[in-house]
């Protein structure tokens, strides 16, 4: 039967059912309009992992005064993050203090915290400040970010934690 037309509102019947499941599968898969997003981790460990300081120690900024990667058999999980540690003393006081080692907003670019959003950290863009660790997102917005350290701490600590929201 070619060039011939389907019985009048087969066509309809069929298209019915189909436009049914395209607009249930859309509202399954998308949020509700309005819907925050997701918030995002308190400690930045990128995309795919679950790796703090991208597996740096961060124990050695303080007592080496520079970054050092960690060990895998040398881990910690604190605050949802695992830690890796270049050796057993390093292990041995962030345990005991993670909160004095951790890099602060949770090693997220100390720049764009003060700005008003998260962005990575790059492992070797930091500064110690009055024993904090403060991490950057590179090398030339950590210059940007030292033009003005105290205001930029201070902005940095007024968003922190709502930049995760």
């Amino acid at each position: 039967m070619v060039g011939t037309l389907p019985p009048k509102g087969r066509s309809e019947m069929t298209l019915r059912p189909l436009t049914i499941l395209l607009l249930v599968s859309v509202f399954l898969i998308l949020p509700p309009l309005g819907s925050p997003a997701a918030a995002k981790d308190p400690v930045y460990t990128g995309t795919f992992g679950n790796l703090a300081l991208s597996g740096f120690d961060a124990v050695a900024y303080f007592v080496e005064g520079k970054p050092v990667e960690g060990l895998g058999d040398l881990e910690y999980d604190w605050n949802g993050a695992t830690w890796r540690f270049a050796n057993q003393a390093n292990l041995e006081a962030f345990q005991a203090a993670p909160g004095t080692y951790a890099p602060q907003y949770g090693g997220y670019c100390a720049w764009a915290v003060s700005q008003g959003y998260t962005a990575s950290a790059d492992p070797d863009a930091w500064r110690i400040v009055e024993v904090k660790l403060y991490l950057n997102y590179s090398k030339s917005v950590q210059r940007r970010w030292e033009k003005d350290i105290p205001g930029n701490i201070k902005r940095a600590d007024t968003n922190w934690p709502k930049v995760l929201q």
